[in-house]
């Protein structure tokens, strides 16, 4: 278990048209070509692990390898070797990138020279390189050499990491824009810097950010953003070293927050309530575990928060609704555990498109209790508690089902306040080469909410024909049907190609600050393509949507484009 980093995030920016661009879209979906089979794009530098070697190092006593010599290749964004990329466009990016140093890459590794051989800490070693969004891919093969001595080969490819960041979207009739440049390997070091100026509904806010996840070539790890906003502030500062593997024995960190903004209460999209809300926060825990037992580890966390809001009444010439939070301050210590099964599956085509992916199928077990007292300095006594669960079944090859859920509540005096259950359902089938169904299913359920946490639903969150945080309430419902395309068509080496045909169903009910009114069923139906930036570390993907919504209002337009850029399909 970790601490969970508060981070600024914003929603993901749509852009909402009228009817012209139908033609564009069906144009594009009519002419992308399905293919007979998507394999993963391998990347410039990646191969594929040689079948004997591993065979007979499977074959071989693990207590008498050794790993000899570990070589590191590091590719360049394409591949001049490809008669298809070796086009001058391609060879001007290899040389203006900065190839990522092969100390970073060493330093994420699990093993070194002289090392017991391990094939696992071989396969979780590629996944942790995996998970840097400088990193296309990585593969490491081992070689049996002589003397039950076992080198290893370690081979990654880059992407283009300095992304110039420019947007102008349109969502709920508000219009979103930024500007900016983000690099995420700063001259090779895995140090990713942004500075970014943004306007949407809530703010406009210049933001710097800095991250470096292997600070001084360590495992400690540091975050810092800081944001001026037309409505306030937010500083964040996060360092520690994490549970950076599934054999890690200890963990530490501390996170510092501090911001001044102003927090609006939605319905049917529109305003109708806003307050200030000043937050500080201080948390700090000391994580530790016996590693990895049995294909599974257990680790536990203790440590001690201190998270206070204030909130004000705003003198503000728009009429909204007299809503305020109550203040809050609590400080306590708490305790955590926390049980994960070592089960990953290297897959493709599920949540992106011909990209390696990291799938995980195992179940995560989570739970802690903080005491809060007024005697430790909050304002009141309660018992803070968090619990989490995740389990997967099947396989990537074929179907696959992903169960999670979620509850956190705080017990006072007066019984549980803020209390919050999520249960998820997400569920795979690779019905043909090329095709996979996708349902999703999930629920949330709330009691005593506080008036600063409210449960919203629309556009933004998964109704994709309707304004965004149009339904607002206690309790929430949401139904995904998905059928997914994923196609061989590669334009200009740049780009991978999809699409998909949705159905989207869901309502929030019961109470809720702003509105007592009942909330119908809201359906939508649509169909859109899907475009995986391959050759980026900006590593999302552009989703171009027609939803068509089937209830709602009036006002609601029959036919919406929307635009957005998303972590996966």
């Amino acid at each position: 278990m970790h601490m969970p980093a508060t981070a600024i995030t914003g929603r993901a920016n749509s852009f909402r048209l009228g009817t012209h661009g139908i033609s564009i879209i069906v144009t594009l979906l009519l002419s992308s070509r399905l293919s007979a089979e998507a394999a993963p794009d391998a990347g410039p530098a990646a191969a594929p692990p040689a079948q004997s070697a591993a065979l007979a190092i499977a074959t071989f006593p693990s207590s008498q390898a050794v790993i000899g010599a570990v070589t590191i290749v590091n590719g360049s964004i394409f591949d001049i070797t490809d008669p298809e990329e070796n086009k001058p466009l391609y060879r001007l990016a290899n040389n203006a990138h900065v190839t990522t140093r092969p100390s970073v890459i060493r330093q994420q590794l699990l093993f070194d020279s002289g090392d017991p051989f391990s094939m696992r800490e071989l396969q979780e070693s590629e996944r942790i390189l995996r998970s840097n969004r400088f990193i296309q891919d990585a593969n490491i093969e081992p070689v049996l050499g002589e003397d039950g001595v076992v080198d290893i080969n370690v081979r990654t490819s880059d992407v283009w990491t300095l992304v110039p960041k420019i947007s102008l979207s349109r969502s709920g009739g508000e219009t979103n824009s930024g500007i900016g440049v983000k690099e995420m390997n700063l001259l090779g070091t895995g140090v990713d810097v942004e500075a970014l100026y943004k306007s949407n509904v809530d703010r406009d806010s210049t933001i710097f950010k800095f991250s470096d996840r292997n600070l001084g070539s360590s495992w400690y790890r540091l975050d810092a953003i800081y944001a001026n906003n037309s409505d306030g502030y937010n500083y964040q500062v996060d360092f520690g070293k994490p549970f950076y593997a599934l054999d890690t024995t200890s963990a530490f960190g501390v996170s510092f927050l501090t911001s001044r903004q102003v927090d609006s209460l939605y319905d049917r999209g529109q305003v109708l309530a806003q307050y200030g809300n000043q937050a500080r926060s201080l948390a700090v825990f000391k994580g530790w575990s016996e590693g990895l037992k049995k294909g599974w580890t257990r680790r536990f966390t203790t440590g001690l928060v201190f998270d206070e809001h204030r909130f004000a009444a705003l003198d503000s010439p728009e009429p909204t609704l007299a809503i305020l939070p109550h203040d809050r301050k609590l400080v306590y210590p708490f305790a955590g555990i926390e049980f994960m099964q070592d089960k990953y599956e290297k897959a493709a085509n599920h949540d992106q498109i011909n990209r390696t992916e990291d799938r995980y199928l195992g179940t995560r077990l989570s739970a802690r209790v903080g005491a809060a007292r007024t005697t430790f300095g909050s304002d009141r006594n309660a018992w803070i508690l968090n619990a989490a669960a995740q389990t997967g079944f099947g396989s990537s090859e074929k179907r696959s089902l992903i169960l999670a859920s979620n509850v956190t509540t705080r017990v006072e005096d007066d019984g549980p306040q803020d209390l919050l259950l999520d249960v998820s359902a997400k569920y795979y089938s690779r019905h043909a080469e090329g095709r996979l169904f996708y349902a999703s299913l999930s629920g949330s359920y709330g009691h005593n909410l506080d008036i600063d946490n409210p449960m919203m639903l629309g556009g933004d969150n998964g109704l994709r024909g309707y304004p965004l945080r149009y339904q607002t309430g206690d309790k929430r419902a949401l139904l995904t049907l998905e059928q997914r395309f994923f196609t061989d068509w590669y334009p200009l080496r740049l780009f991978r190609v999809g699409g998909a045909i949705f159905f989207d169903a869901g309502r929030t009910w019961g109470r809720s600050p702003v509105s007592n009114r009942d909330n119908e069923l809201l359906k939508d139906v649509g169909f859109g393509l899907r475009i995986g930036n391959t050759r980026s570390g900006q590593g999302r993907m552009t989703h171009i949507d027609l939803a068509f919504p089937l209830d709602g209002d009036q006002g609601i337009k029959d036919v919406q484009l929307l635009v957005e850029t998303r972590k996966s399909f």
